[in-house]
């Protein structure tokens, strides 16, 4: 039923990573449909219709984005950059750059204020479709004992910029209600988020949520949902920011002090998202609710205010942060 959304998921990767690896010589519709072994114009047609937009505006925007991000963090010339993400010549990137984000590469080198990059389409999710997982997990052990690292940490103080939700429950139904917020949908936000600097959990990754800052976040508020864990929490998403992080706050967005304090940990290592999510999932909840607080010395910190942070990266974690407090 999802052949299609998984051959454009297969383009989408490859897109990523050739634009990565500046081969931009596999970059053309000859060479991706040939990939797929479909023709040009069926290749195109069925990209536009899954993703909402074509294929070559894709692609000429997914350059953008990797361009902003070396015109922002790198020191090399505009003209290297430009050459190096297939634009002709310094006008033509100055003229796509400022038709993408409003201003040119060299006055947003100067002041790099938050705008909305083209993030990586998914096309093809077996979570979001209902599908579940392909086979049994490989990468864990049996026990939560044996694949669930538990421990304290103090976190020091930051800001968190986020948007918010106080009648979602859970990832999917989160952006969903988002959707129907001007300005709060989830490429936008995305968006916005990827393209500022200096995340303090950023890992130079190119996609939401897989090591470029973002972080779901569970803000303890009686105005929220009661959660699973009996708290009434709102669902955040956002970027963890430095103390003192002075930057534009997009206008959609909340920006929050966060003082120094103590967390528990509930830490699963790398894992195959195709394979594993719903069952690291499972464990980390098992591992949290078995878990001893009372011999711990500390116990869950409920007080308005606190917030807590989910980290989700198959490449390196699932970790889950929770505010706690000494007894």
């Amino acid at each position: 039923m999802y052949e299609w959304q998984q051959q454009i998921q297969i383009i989408v990767d490859e897109i990523d990573e050739c634009i990565k690896k500046h081969r931009d010589e596999a970059l053309t519709l000859q060479s991706l449909s040939r990939r797929l072994g479909y023709s040009e114009y069926y290749t195109t047609r069925k990209f536009r219709e899954i993703s909402g937009l074509s294929l070559r505006d894709y692609l000429r925007l997914r350059k953008l984005a990797f361009a902003l991000w070396e015109v922002r963090d790198s020191n090399r010339s505009l003209l290297e950059i430009a050459v190096d993400y297939g634009f002709s010549s310094h006008e033509a990137f100055t003229r796509a750059f400022k038709t993408a984000y409003g201003m040119t590469p060299s006055a947003y080198r100067k002041d790099p204020i938050p705008v909305v990059l083209r993030t990586k389409i998914h096309p093809f999710d077996r979570y979001f479709f209902g599908i579940g997982e392909i086979g049994m997990a490989k990468t864990t052990n049996d026990t939560n004992q044996e694949s669930i690292q538990i421990y304290f940490i103090t976190v020091p103080a930051h800001k968190f910029l986020h948007i918010r939700n106080y009648e979602s429950i859970g990832y999917w139904d989160f952006w969903q209600k988002q959707s129907l917020i001007p300005g709060q949908d989830c490429e936008t936000i995305c968006g916005l988020l990827d393209s500022i600097k200096g995340k303090l959990d950023d890992q130079g990754g190119s996609e939401s949520n897989s090591g470029s800052g973002h972080v779901i976040g569970y803000l303890n508020d009686p105005k929220g949902r009661v959660c699973s864990w009996g708290i009434p929490l709102a669902e955040c998403y956002g970027v963890r920011l430095p103390l003192d992080y002075q930057g534009e706050i997009p206008p959609q967005m909340l920006m929050m002090e966060v003082p120094e304090a103590e967390y528990i940990v509930f830490e699963h290592g790398p894992f195959q998202y195709d394979q594993e999510n719903s069952s690291v999932e499972e464990k980390v909840e098992e591992a949290m609710k078995a878990f001893d607080y009372e011999n711990s010395g500390y116990c869950l910190d409920t007080t308005p205010g606190r917030i807590g942070y989910l980290y989700h990266d198959p490449e390196r974690f699932w970790k889950l942060v929770r505010p706690v407090r000494k007894l």
